[in-house]
């Protein structure tokens, strides 16, 4: 019995050492496929080569627009497809800009008041983020070419109701079960009434600074295949079978801040696609097939974990009742 135990353990050291290894083989080929060396590396790991950012015109700070679109690989047509000007964009980007800061000590205000005690807040860590300037632009025309209705209206003065991920805050979790545990604290500190939930962005944005609450109803987007550890009463399930990730949106002193959930493994292969496929180059099939090998290795990772942990379990159960035995005897 255990000899058997000590076998399946060392198989799971095994196969998580494997996962890391291949993970970290598959990064340095993808970088040196871009031309990319480490010093060459950006902002949360992209390779910036091609794009110098800004320059300035009139005492404001603007993007040049030829080295942006390149640099984010969005193709002049779909630019124009947006319908929105890039004098616009330009003013979205200096008034946020403007913001930065503040959004960014928003963030650090909010994980010291509810996730610095990662064991009341039922995690196993986190970290917090505010949203890159590029990434913002490009994420406005992306969201206009995919849902130009509900984004028609976006400008400089209420980008900030639209976009919910200004502020970006993921917390982990070492077995995908734990999910639970984080849920149930964070709908009791926030007040989570779907009264409240946003359907306009601009109708039902709240101008109470101080009135804290969940404004979208709380979902998980679940792996194909994964065991009934989510409940619909609960959590909106989405099953689109690519990755397993929980969402909430929190209204908090004047902004959305949007809250990740996801176990270890999963961050680790979301960080990768995320910095080479996802958006810019959702279109390569090296790329994408790279990334799903990624993909089901973190799944199986997870699966480990739980399986790991439930023969852990079994063990102690097992010993407590030799001792029992051992007692009676």
């Amino acid at each position: 019995m255990f000899s058997r135990n000590l076998f399946v353990l060392d198989f799971a050291r095994r196969f998580f050492v494997s996962c890391a290894q291949i993970s970290e083989a598959y990064a340095v080929r993808t970088l040196m496929k871009f031309g990319c060396d480490w010093r060459k590396i950006g902002h949360k790991g992209r390779c910036m080569k091609g794009f110098e950012g800004t320059y300035r015109k009139g005492g404001r700070q603007m993007v040049e627009r030829k080295a942006f679109l390149k640099a984010y690989n969005i193709d002049e047509d779909d630019f124009k497809a947006a319908d929105i000007s890039w004098e616009e964009l330009a003013a979205i980007y200096d008034d946020y800009l403007s913001k930065e800061e503040k959004l960014r000590g928003i963030g650090k205000d909010f994980v010291n008041d509810y996730l610095y005690d990662i064991e009341r807040a039922g995690i196993h860590s986190y970290r917090y983020r505010t949203k890159d300037p590029g990434h913002l632009i490009e994420k406005i025309i992306r969201k206009r070419n995919e849902h130009f209705e509900r984004f028609e209206d976006i400008n400089r003065s209420n980008y900030h109701k639209y976009i919910t991920d200004l502020i970006g805050i993921r917390v982990f979790f070492l077995y995908r079960e734990d999910w639970i545990h984080f849920h149930k604290y964070i709908t009791s500190v926030f007040e989570n009434n779907p009264d409240l939930y946003v359907v306009d962005r601009i109708k039902d944005f709240d101008e109470d600074t101080g009135h804290y609450y969940i404004a979208e109803r709380p979902k998980v987007y679940r792996r194909n295949g994964d065991t009934r550890i989510y409940d619909e009463n609960l959590i909106e399930i989405k099953s689109n079978g690519i990755y397993r990730s929980l969402h909430y949106i929190i209204k908090y002193k004047g902004y959305y801040v949007e809250i990740q959930g996801r176990t270890l493994f999963e961050e680790g292969w979301s960080e990768i696609d995320h910095d080479i496929v996802y958006p810019y180059f959702q279109d390569d099939e090296m790329l994408k097939d790279f990334s799903t090998l990624l993909n089901r290795l973190s799944g199986m990772a997870d699966e480990m974990s739980s399986y790991f942990r439930r023969m852990k379990g079994v063990k102690e159960e097992w010993e407590k009742q030799l001792e029992r035995y051992d007692d009676e005897g």
